[in-house]
């Protein structure tokens, strides 16, 4: 194999530094081939034509590659440059010289010249492995439709090793999930002597922080169902009409992909009450989910599990509480004592820490979200960073660092305990928020 030149090798190095310059490209394939490294040339003359598939240079030095010969073609409108010769066909239809030829329009690029003997499915076919094709065409279906790639316009996931399991303490929530979501899913023969539909409809609620993000990905898990998580900027659009069609296309990709867990993420936004509502099509968009939580067609929605999560309940409009649709509410409280702990460990696992009491530090807790004790531990770790920078001696987080942290962190669930009071004490109509009274009864909130 020849070996390449100092001249090829630098113009290698400036074609690398400077990619899209297609004349300094052509240069350096044509000392390639003047080389005799054939292979080479093709490969650098197949790139300056993806950058300018109409130059008619890297056409001519493409045929020249590929073992082509030919008479060279003047690129249009050149001036001073010798043409190819003239056919008598082509002199037959040429214009007196004394007459100005017609006015040009500006047309897309020519396409390649015709040579004779010259095969560019064969050229094609020869430098396809050097460059990868410019377009992907998407699958077709088994119908021919070309819809195959549907489901992956949404995040859909596979079915998780996240279990009920996984989730720290929070003994109360994992028994009420049991009782009115799990245990008539996961008994088949059961459901078929009661008619239960493989369907249902859970609203998780509470202070936000708390982890109702993480307990619908457990029940998917308990479920082994697929799970996708829909937020207001997957649905919501600007031009009328498409709010409404991304929704139908979310369930209908559930559907699809049952049994798959649907999980609305902040509801109130997603399905505000319509009395409240200024805008059409926001009204229209809570229609829909209406009409895809109803399934257009008896047993549609079999194996979809539709699960919702907000912090202010209060704001969802009605109709999407009654019964066969999302009837089943589910209060998420801040963790209690073995959930705090859970949480804690998680969070202080990979830090550099010593002589840490873990029970004491959980009572000292009482209160914080899930979200504040993630916090409590960065601040933690930080106040011994910056005493480390300071003393220029590197310490552990000890337990000092921690109470520290604990004492400044302000729940961030009070607010909503404060907003959830007034709703428990005069809007619990037909007993909607019994769990949230008996809650701020126990702390002396109410």
């Amino acid at each position: 194999m020849p070996v390449e030149s100092p001249l090829i090798k630098s113009l290698r190095t400036a074609v690398a530094a400077a990619p899209d310059d297609v004349p300094l490209r052509l240069h350096l394939a044509a000392l390639l081939l003047d080389a005799g490294h054939g292979d080479a040339a093709v490969a650098e003359t197949a790139v300056a034509l993806q950058h300018a598939p109409g130059d008619v240079e890297a056409r001519q030095l493409m045929a020249r590659a590929m073992g082509v010969g030919g008479p060279e073609v003047a690129p249009a409108g050149a001036v001073g440059v010798e043409s190819a010769p003239v056919t008598a066909a082509a002199a037959e239809v040429a214009p007196a010289p004394d007459v100005a030829p017609a006015p040009q329009t500006p047309s897309a690029p020519e396409a390649p010249p015709t040579r004779q003997g010259f095969d560019w499915k064969a050229a094609q076919d020869q430098v396809g492995d050097v460059l990868p094709p410019r377009f992907v065409e998407a699958p077709l279906t088994a119908d021919g439709s070309g819809d195959a790639g549907d489901a992956a316009a949404w995040d859909v996931e596979r079915p998780g090793t996240v279990r009920l399991a996984d989730v720290g303490g929070m003994r109360e929530v994992k028994e009420r999930l049991e009782a009115a979501f799990l245990a008539p899913l996961r008994n088949p023969e059961l459901r078929r002597v009661y008619g239960k539909s493989l369907r249902g409809g859970l609203l998780l609620y509470g202070p936000p922080g708390c982890g109702k993000t993480f307990i619908a990905r457990a029940v998917a898990g308990e479920l082994g169902a697929a799970f996708l998580s829909v937020s207001v900027n997957d649905v919501l659009d600007m031009w009328i009409g498409n709010s409404e069609r991304n929704m139908h296309e979310i369930f209908r990709t559930a559907r699809r992909q049952a049994p798959c867990v649907v999980f609305l993420d902040e509801l109130d936004a997603l399905g505000g009450k319509r009395s409240r509502s200024q805008s059409s099509g926001m009204r229209n968009t809570v229609n829909q989910l209406l009409t895809e939580l109803d399934g257009v067609d008896a047993g549609a929605n079999e194996g979809v599990f539709v699960l919702a999560a907000t912090n202010v309940p209060w704001d969802v409009d009605i109709a999407l509480r009654r019964p066969g649709r999302l009837d089943r509410t589910l209060l998420v409280l801040p963790p209690d004592g073995p959930a705090r702990e859970a949480i804690l460990r998680y969070h202080l696992r990979e830090r550099p820490i010593e002589n840490v009491d873990l029970g004491k530090l959980v009572k000292a807790t009482d209160g914080l979200s899930g979200a504040d004790l993630a916090h409590l531990c960065e601040a933690a770790a930080e106040s011994a960073l910056l005493d480390s920078a300071r003393t220029g001696t590197v310490r552990l987080i000890d337990m000092k660092d921690l109470l520290a942290a604990a004492r400044q962190v302000v729940p961030s669930t009070e607010p909503w305990f404060a907003s959830a009071r007034n709703v428990a004490m005069y809007a619990n109509d037909g007993g909607m928020y019994d769990d949230l009274v008996a809650h701020l009864k126990k702390k002396r909130k109410l």
